[in-house]
């Protein structure tokens, strides 16, 4: 007797042996149950989920006769009367099968359709199953739809295929649609493993978990990998044969990968890559494991409560929660999508290893600084978020700031300076209680946008920290907020300066506020008469179109520095824009204008040039027309009422 494969051998013969498609299975059995009977069906789904197996069912069902022969319509075939036998063995002369791919012809849908004006012969309801619907042509689709729409009452029509969007909409509408969902692979293991106790042969709980996974949602896909592996194996499962028969990575690598790239070791990375070439590990199947292991620590960092939730059977699972702790949240994102975005990468790569290597050396690559000391949200043993820095300035010896600080504890041990919330706490020492006066507290110096100083007592002239010069900055108000607490006045003679600590932090700029630019134009201008001559000289030919593209570059970004009667001397201060071509026609304008001279140029620091008075007019005009909306009672009310704010960049000057 020829060998018979297990997808056939274990194909469910009623509804209660389907595993995986429970919505269907419900559906169709109370359908059954209450004779409340569509003449046509669609099946839809992927490939070996059970579309032909749940057609076969339901043509047992219509026309099972039951062991007596007295049998009706019900969910539940008998499996032993000649119709149900018939059907499995696929005789049943009221039963017919077309295949579409190969039969996708007019002719042969309407061979099909002359068969419908014939009766039942020997069971209850005629059944045309038609398998891959959506490969037969429009032509055939078209002659069919008058019947499908009205068939007699004994004929019914059972559709099936793998792409639905193929399917014209007048199909559609005319069935009753079903869509098989790919099974989840703990659905697959548990098939697998009654599968195999039947047929009792020894399997390793991995090896199952391999082809459970590599059966990508089928089960028709798990059990011919199984037979394959019983091959392969002889006659037993186990791990590590099924693992290299498949080329599949070790998880093992693939978690010395991830712990690696979380350590940002890139030794190792390179160390594990090689390893696995020598191994003969397939590189797209290595990502595709990173994928899986890196979405399982993304739930669990989502969602901690799952990490007791965990299969404990699963030997992977104790270090998926590991790696998840040992990654930031934004990194395994990151991870994720470089590695499934790799994979298409590796094709076009000269070696599928190299592109692997620069696949997980990219991460590296975008991983920001001190990211390493970066927590995922489960490890517990986060580090503090702020750090004390401490300044020791000259004190007098006998001042009770000097014994203070001698008896405080380390700066090491110190806890952060708490930042007021409220405005009312910022308030100047002469309208403190006396009790907060003697006792120095915490003052906090408003910074404009990006920094502020959190400084102790009275403000002094600020010491530089470790190295770095503190600068005290302006004061920022807001609309809407209190205005700030009057400038404290200096202190007496002789009193003992107060040490100041400086902490720079990372504030949010306030709501309507333009950043500072780092210098401007009109910073750098030194006017002089030299320059107002060559401002409205330049002008004058611009507007005059005189002198376009590289020499009207040229006259503006330069200076004048000296004029003779003869000769004028200008200063640039970039060597391209000296080219002989633009001073030629520059000096040509010129002349034209009235001036024949000669020009000599050189290079240097130009602090007076046609550019920076037009930038430094235009700065002007911006600041202008900023203050104008600022300043504006109407939409400070609109900032204050309705929490608004002005983009940036979105005022321009009329």
């Amino acid at each position: 007797m020829s060998y018979l494969v297990l997808a056939r051998k274990y194909r469910p013969r009623n509804f209660g042996e389907m595993v995986g498609q429970e919505h269907v299975v419900q559906a169709l059995s109370n359908a059954l149950t209450q004779q409340r009977l569509h003449h046509a069906y669609l099946f839809t789904g992927t490939r070996g989920v059970g579309k032909t197996t749940v057609s076969r069912i339901l043509a047992k069902s219509l026309n099972c006769q039951g062991p007596d022969g007295q049998g009706g319509i019900t969910a539940t075939p008998c499996g032993v009367c000649q119709a149900c036998t018939d059907i499995d063995a696929g005789r049943f002369v009221d039963y017919t099968e077309l295949d579409a791919a190969s039969n996708r012809g007019v002719d042969e849908v309407q061979g099909l359709l002359e068969q419908a004006v014939y009766k039942p012969v020997q069971g209850r309801f005629k059944v045309f199953m038609i398998d891959e619907v959506h490969m037969l042509t429009n032509t055939a689709f078209n002659a069919m739809l008058k019947t499908l729409e009205e068939p007699p009452e004994y004929l019914k029509f059972v559709l099936a295929t793998t792409d639905p969007q193929k399917v014209p909409v007048t199909v559609l509408s005319r069935c009753l649609q079903f869509n098989l969902r790919p099974m989840a692979p703990e659905t697959v293991l548990d098939h697998l493993t009654r599968v195999l106790g039947a047929e009792q042969i020894e399997a390793e709980p991995g090896a199952l978990r391999l082809l459970s996974r590599a059966a990508r949602g089928s089960m028709r896909d798990a059990l011919s990998l199984t037979d394959q592996a019983i091959a392969y194996g002889n006659g037993s499962l186990a791990e590590a044969g099924v693992r290299q028969m498949l080329g599949s990575a070790d998880r093992g690598h693939v978690h010395a990968l991830i712990d690696a790239l979380a350590r940002g070791d890139g030794g190792t990375v390179v160390e594990t890559v090689d390893a696995m070439r020598v191994a003969g590990l397939a590189a797209a199947s290595t990502l595709e494991e990173m994928t899986a292991v890196l979405q399982a620590m993304a739930v669990l960092q989502a969602v901690p409560a799952r990490a007791a939730a965990v299969d404990a059977a699963d030997p992977d699972a104790a270090e998926v929660a590991r790696l998840a702790g040992a990654m930031p949240a934004d990194e395994t994102q990151l991870l994720y999508s470089i590695c499934l975005h790799g994979r298409a990468e590796l094709g076009l790569a000269p070696d599928e290893y190299a592109g692997l290597t620069m696949v997980l050396l990219r991460l590296l690559a975008f991983k920001p600084a001190g990211a390493a000391e970066k927590k995922s949200p489960l490890n517990a043993e986060a580090r503090p978020a702020t750090a004390a820095v401490a300044v020791a300035p000259a004190t007098p010896r006998g001042s009770s700031v000097a014994q203070a600080s001698a008896s405080a504890p380390p700066a090491a041990h110190a806890q952060p300076a708490q930042l007021p919330e409220t405005p009312s706490e910022r308030l100047p020492a002469e309208r403190m209680p006396p009790a907060q006066q003697a006792s120095p507290a915490p003052v906090v110096v408003r910074a404009e946008a990006e920094t502020q100083a959190v400084s102790v007592a009275r403000p002094a002239p600020l010491a530089p920290v470790a190295g770095h010069p503190v600068q005290r900055l302006p004061v920022v108000d807001m609309p809407g907020r209190s205005p700030s607490p009057p400038p404290r006045p200096a202190p007496a003679t002789g009193e003992p300066d107060t040490p100041v600590v400086a902490v720079p932090l990372r504030v949010q700029p306030p709501p309507g506020a333009r950043e500072a630019p780092r210098e401007s134009a009109a910073g750098r201008i030194r006017p002089s008469e030299e320059g107002d001559f060559w401002h409205q000289t330049v002008m004058g030919l611009v507007a005059a179109e005189a002198i376009n593209a590289l020499a009207r570059e040229l006259a503006l970004q330069s200076q004048l520095v000296a004029r003779d009667v003869d000769q004028w001397l200008l200063r640039v201060e970039r060597e391209t824009l000296n080219q002989g071509a633009s001073r030629e026609r520059l000096q040509n304008a010129l002349a034209g204008a009235g001036h024949a001279v000669r020009l000599v140029i050189e290079v240097g620091a130009v602090v007076d040039s046609p550019a920076l008075r037009n930038k430094a007019a235009a700065e002007a005009r911006q600041l202008a027309a900023e203050q104008a909306i600022m300043g504006d009672p109407d939409v400070q009310a609109l900032m204050r009422q309705w929490d608004a704010r002005i983009v940036p960049g979105s005022l321009k000057p009329a």
